[in-house]
């Protein structure tokens, strides 16, 4: 009765995680349908896990009907003590390039082939772009993904040079002249987007390094030009993550 009873927890447990993993980048919001069919799981089962996961947080039913992920999950993700000590540690050195470009700042890490943002601040200034605090977007079209890809294990790069995905007319998805780029960050100590990720919007980002000067993460910033300004900025944004390997040090 027992084993029974333990079956039958992993059973829901791989259930509800199972619907939990359905969202993804660019399955942001679902129908209930969607869910079932993504899970894997019958339309009754999917309509009685969904009500105890919204009514618990983990999702949220929008007025369309459509779900998405709940706040309560994010607010999980920001316990992981890596994540929480980052983001604290950074937060003062992002206000500081903020306040003397008034452009988005962002502070990320990777996650598998993809680049998780933990932080960023804009303002009505700011160019409009797709990434938003918890979102996940392809490495090789990011400033701040180039940067962790660069660095990256060469599983990691064989994998993601093997699934160059075209954002906009200007992404990169010649594995050969992305190598040489990713080359190029590793010597030059930057990385560089021109509306790779978004039509209107380059960035330019620079690593954050660890006590064993290991990248542990990414500090960028996204302008609508990088003509006249990408030396400022990029010395602005190696004084802050210099600033924040200091204090992980520390």
């Amino acid at each position: 009765m027992a084993g029974n009873a333990a079956s039958a927890g992993v059973s829901v447990a791989s259930r509800l995680l199972a619907l939990l993993g359905a969202f993804d980048t660019e399955h942001k919001r679902l129908t209930l349908s969607d869910l079932s069919r993504r899970a894997g799981l019958t339309l009754p089962t999917t309509h009685r896990l969904v009500g105890e996961l919204v009514a618990w947080g983990a999702l949220a039913r929008r007025a369309d009907g459509e779900y998405e992920i709940g706040r309560r999950v994010w607010d999980l993700g920001l316990l992981a003590p890596v994540h929480t000590d980052l983001r604290l540690v950074a937060a003062p050195f992002l206000q500081d390039v903020y306040a003397a470009t008034l452009a988005t700042v962002h502070l990320a890490v990777r996650d598998g082939t993809q680049v998780l943002y933990l932080d960023r601040m804009s303002g009505r200034a700011s160019v409009q772009i797709l990434s938003n605090m918890g979102s996940r977007l392809p490495l090789h079209a990011t400033g701040v993904g180039k940067v962790l890809l660069a660095h990256a294990p060469e599983d990691v790069q064989a994998e993601v040079l093997g699934n160059l995905t075209r954002i906009t007319p200007y992404t990169i998805t010649q594995p050969g002249r992305l190598m040489e780029e990713l080359h190029r960050v590793r010597v030059e100590g930057y990385a560089q987007t021109a509306e790779e990720m978004g039509l209107g919007a380059c960035s330019v980002a620079v690593p954050i390094r660890d006590r064993d000067k290991t990248v542990i993460a990414s500090v960028g910033i996204v302008v609508a030009s990088l003509h006249r300004d990408r030396a400022r900025l990029i010395a602005a944004l190696q004084v802050a993550a210099s600033g924040i390997s200091r204090s992980i040090e520390y």
